[in-house]
């Protein structure tokens, strides 16, 4: 199944509850880089993967790390029909993670005097602001989700995952993929292993053949999971689960999602 993303932040519980056919994604023009340089990076949601046919992806939450962890700023930013794009100054040797964070509340609930269904979605300080006081039947689901790639300079340096939200701690490195190869991956949840989750891995162009040729595996008790590269390209990487480990008060749920796209080499 596809996970499905709004290009607003704040409306991706709605969109993971409600729609399931598009995949969002960044797209760099390179993965490895011999030195120092420029790339760009598309950003969009689509039917097909990594073709431009539906909405830009917003970059409102854009942040790129810089392998010493410092924060690097995107220049040339540009939000078009179809596509969102932006350069990055990679200067510095070593691995580079750029991600597009998404983090909201959504509630529903049943207003008492006409008995239909009503909904918001706010942040974690205005969510309660939003549901009138006698509304009965109330949920309020919290939602984060990381979309990134990976871009390494000269040598790969480690990865160092933040701890919050689902996202990935690799074994094998994220930009030293080969076809033919197995890979190793840790998806984590706030910094523990995400154990029992299902993951899918689908290879780009899927405009141009009849079949998805989906690739899915399962996490281990350790979060672990391989994927054995049938073929060289860009792939898309995703996985989505929920637990009750909210930090908002009114909510009872937290849907947590993931993204990556992944370039595998000759």
């Amino acid at each position: 199944m596809k996970l499905a993303f709004r290009t607003v932040a704040l409306t991706l519980a709605l969109a993971t509850a409600s729609v399931h056919a598009h995949n969002v994604w960044l797209l760099p023009s390179s993965t490895v880089l011999s030195k120092g340089d420029w790339i760009t990076v598309d950003a969009a949601v689509s039917n097909d993967l990594f073709f431009f046919n539906h909405n830009p992806l917003a970059l409102d939450n854009l942040d790129v790390t810089a392998p010493d962890g410092s924060a690097i700023k995107a220049e040339n930013v540009h939000k078009g029909k179809l596509r969102s794009v932006f350069d990055l100054n990679l200067a510095q040797p070593g691995t580079y993670r750029v991600a597009v964070l998404n983090g909201g509340v959504f509630a529903r609930w049943k207003d008492k005097a006409t008995g239909q269904q009503k909904r918001a979605r706010g942040t974690p300080e205005n969510i309660a602001s939003q549901i009138p006081a006698d509304a009965q039947e109330v949920e309020v689901t919290q939602s984060a989700g990381r979309i990134e790639t990976f871009i390494t300079v000269g040598k790969p340096s480690k990865l160092q995952p933040s701890g919050k939200g689902l996202e990935l701690a690799a074994t094998t490195h994220p930009t030293d993929l080969v076809k033919g190869e197995k890979a190793s991956f840790i998806l984590q949840i706030d910094g523990q292993p995400a154990k029992d989750l299902e993951v899918t891995v689908t290879p780009g162009n899927t405009r141009y053949r009849d079949k998805m040729d989906e690739i899915t595996a399962k996490t281990d008790a350790k979060g672990q999971f391989s994927v054995t590269w049938p073929q060289a390209g860009m792939y898309w990487l995703e996985a989505n689960t929920k637990d009750s480990k909210t930090s908002v008060p009114q909510a009872k749920e937290r849907r947590l999602s993931y993204a990556a796209t992944l370039e595998v080499m000759p």
